[in-house]
């Protein structure tokens, strides 16, 4: 890595949930970023492409599945652990067969998380 910190994007419309998975990330010398929405993740992208996405499955607008779409048919290869309060058997399904490198249910397991994320991105914690 070369020194240089794994950049992680938190995509959820909670700001508790954003707060709280920043601080958590940071404490583990990650450098992260979070996005209330979908659209303001997407828009982001002009400016640099994060190593994980961190993205929420339920949020108004454009959903998680949505946003793994788009960043899909753009062909970015960023992993994507989804969070989601809302088990789905059906949407779990689809996020991993969409390729998602984890899928966790909320309230998130600290642990859990940074192992995924750590797993997606090749980075040792």
């Amino acid at each position: 890595m070369g020194g240089s910190r794994v950049r992680i994007a938190i995509v959820d419309d909670d700001e508790a949930v954003r707060k709280a998975l920043r601080r958590l990330l940071r404490a583990a010398n990650l450098d992260a970023s979070a996005f209330a929405s979908g659209q303001e993740f997407l828009d982001s992208l002009a400016s640099g492409q994060p190593d994980c996405v961190v993205l929420d499955v339920h949020m108004p607008g454009m959903n998680g599945l949505d946003v793994q779409q788009r960043l899909t048919r753009s062909g970015l290869q960023t992993p994507i652990v989804i969070i989601t309060g809302h088990d789905d058997p059906q949407i779990r399904a689809r996020c991993l067969s969409a390729g998602a490198a984890a899928y966790l249910r909320k309230p998130l397991d600290d642990e859990a998380l940074l192992s995924a994320i750590y797993r997606a991105t090749g980075a040792s914690p």
